[in-house]
């Protein structure tokens, strides 16, 4: 008997620890692969603080420290106008796009709908094949959509991919929370606004995270479709300083000029001014990202 329990507490010990050097392994693969991320990231930002003569020996702190990268950055008065339509083409983008999205995503998410299986075969189409550049230009010019505000929103109004994450999160909610709000008289928007809706807080996250994240950084839009300069997103903007800065750059090289600032430092910079607002954006919607990827991806 004693050398039984003797027995079990060795194989216990011996699980014990298997398992902490399993975390330890676990930890330091994690960290290892934390810094490969971060120390690039940080080496981005002290560069874009740093003189442009330093640049090549700049590593994890700034060398002959300035903020004329930035200035030159912020130095066109039309920029905050640049920045204005990101912010506007990016909120007005996700509260649209999840509306409709979610919307669609909810009536496919009833087997009983009329024409589900056409409306799924129809989306999955769209999943492998696209019109093409040409066509979607023709498309855009005959809907009036070339230099219009609303070339950034109403070709994001929907996403089939998008549609099946969230129709997925909502099979999972409960249906006998629907039928008692039914036998209670409640109509089908009720429904969908009172009780879907505030339940699926992870997965509307996750989703408005996904496309801000692409409204922000959209680049081709602008250079395919708009051409009037009061439109240009910070993307877009931002191009244009670096395409200045680099003419600004051959005219010092050719004057002999030695100034705090060239093409990489400027482009060092919009980096950082570009990604900067997702990275204050996203901590608030991370508590959401994990969660509304799995349970929105469960059912096929």
């Amino acid at each position: 008997m004693m050398a039984e329990t003797a027995s079990v507490q060795v194989k216990k010990h011996v699980k014990i620890r298997e398992n902490q050097v399993f975390n330890a392994v676990t930890a330091f693969f994690l960290l290892l692969f934390s810094l490969v991320i971060l120390i690039p990231v940080w080496n981005v930002l002290v560069s874009s603080f740093s003189n442009a003569q330093e640049l090549p020996n700049v590593t994890l702190w700034p060398r002959g420290f300035t903020l004329e990268n930035y200035k030159a950055v912020f130095r066109d008065s039309s920029l905050a106008q640049a920045f204005g339509i990101s912010t506007a083409k990016t909120v007005i983008g996700v509260v649209t796009h999840l509306a409709v999205t979610s919307m669609a995503a909810y009536a496919m998410s009833k087997s009983n709908l009329a024409g589900r299986k056409f409306y799924t075969a129809l989306g999955i189409v769209t999943l492998f094949f696209s019109g093409g550049m040409v066509p979607t230009y023709l498309l855009y010019r005959q809907l009036g959509l070339l230099d219009n505000f609303m070339v950034f929103i109403l070709p994001q109004l929907f996403s089939y991919y998008d549609m099946i994450i969230i129709m997925n999160f909502f099979r999972d909610i409960p249906p006998s929370l629907e039928e008692s709000a039914q036998i209670d008289g409640a109509s089908v928007w009720q429904m969908f606004t009172k009780i879907v809706l505030p339940l699926s807080k992870p997965v509307l996250a996750t989703i408005a995270l996904f496309n801000g994240v692409f409204q922000w950084n959209d680049y081709m839009t602008t250079k395919m479709f708009v051409n009037t300069k009061s439109l240009y997103p910070i993307q877009m903007k931002l191009y244009e300083i670096i395409v200045q800065s680099q003419t600004q750059s051959m005219n010092d090289l050719t004057a002999g000029a030695v100034l705090p600032t060239s093409t990489h430092s400027i482009q060092l910079a919009t980096i950082v001014v570009t990604a900067l607002p997702i990275i204050i954006v996203y901590p608030f919607l991370q508590k959401y990202f994990v969660s509304g990827m799995t349970l929105g991806a469960v059912k096929g």
